[in-house]
This record gives C-alpha cells, structure tokens and sequence, in this order.
C-alpha cells in the first residue's frame, strides 16, 4: 500500500512502486506483463512532485518548473528508475521497447559523430531529450553543419517533423546557463532546462 494516496502531488509513487518490485523480488515472483492499467492513477503522474523533480533532474524543489510532464516524459522518468512503462493497455512488449530505445540511442550517438566529423562541433550537455550545442546565433540554422550547396551534411541532424528527424528545443545565452549554476549549485543537466517554452512536447 502507498505511504500517501498519488492524488496527492507531494506523494512518492516512484518509491512506493520500487518498494513493491523489492518485495515481489524478495518473494520471488515472477515481473508482471503490465504495471498500471488505471487511466485515474496514471493521471496522478505528470503533475507529482517527484516524477517533476526526477525529469527535470532538480535537487531543490523550488527550481522544478512548474509545467505538468507527458505521458512520455513521464515514460521517460519510469525508463531511467528501472520502472516498467505505464500502460492503460492489457498488454505490452518490453522487447520492442528496448530495441526501439536501442535503436534511437545508437542514431542519435551516429549523428552526434558525424556533426562531429563534418564541423568539429560538439555538444556541451546532452539531455533526455535535448541536445546542447554552442551557436553563434539564435537560429538552429547558425549551427547545424550544410554541404556547400546550402543542403545539410549527410549523416547529421536534420530539421523536421519525420521520424530521424530533430526541432528547435530552444535558445539560451551564456549568462542564462551561468545564472543557472549559480542559481542551482551542484550537479544538474542544463540540457534539460534549454526549451523556450516548458511546456513543449517530445523531441530530440
């Protein structure tokens, strides 16, 4: 049972949900197919503290944006806390997830090699879904490396809606990222504060 009912933003689901997979592991039963079938208690997740706070890779609460997470950004949080995804579905494929992050991963890691390659360009932070570059300018355009005839460099990134494809997240000046770590101390991932508008969907 949960210390604190999720209806509750200031309750901890992500521990109460760890503590179970414990014991099922003490007891030794089997991984279940599915974790949440309730649409209700999958509601409760994107607007609770911890799950902010874990995606958002905040220390104080304080400086957790406000904005109310997806329900892939709230997939992405169950991802890195060793959590199975939360379906409102009968079933669903661990297998086909896993290699369809896989796959992701190992396009995303090409691409940063070969913008590497065709511009000797290098992020400054990678995110959940963000990557950081340094720019010259506002416009995604200043930086994404083109061919001599204005097109982009093969095997690089490439703006746009279809799959493979990445959007503008957002654009920060130096002062903003330094007000950040003065701001915020410690150790956090300023490529998970870069967006304009928080509130902004999924996107590499």
């Amino acid at each position: 049972m949960a210390a604190r009912p999720w209806s509750d933003p200031a309750s901890d689901p992500i521990a109460d949900e760890l503590r179970w997979i414990q014991h099922l592991d003490d007891i030794g039963a089997p991984e279940p197919e599915l974790v949440i079938t309730s649409r209700k208690a999958f509601s409760y997740l994107p607007a609770n503290n911890s799950y902010r706070a874990t995606y958002y890779g905040s220390v104080n609460p304080s400086t957790t944006p406000t904005a109310t997470l997806t329900p892939q950004q709230v997939n992405v949080v169950r991802g890195n806390g060793a959590l199975w995804p939360a379906l409102a579905r009968e079933t669903w494929r661990p297998d086909i997830r896993a290699a369809v992050l896989a796959n992701q991963r190992i396009g995303i890691h090409r691409k940063l090699m070969k913008t590497a390659a065709a511009a000797d360009l290098y992020p400054v932070a990678i995110g959940t879904d963000a990557i950081v570059y340094p720019s010259p300018g506002p416009s995604p355009l200043d930086v994404l490396p083109h061919t001599p005839e204005g097109k982009p460099a093969p095997g690089t990134f490439r703006l746009g809606v279809s799959p493979g494809m990445v959007k503008h997240q957002g654009t920060r000046t130096v002062l903003w990222a330094e007000e950040q770590f003065e701001e915020r101390g410690g150790v956090f991932n300023v490529a998970n504060l870069i967006k304009n508008d928080p509130t902004a969907g999924e996107g590499e």
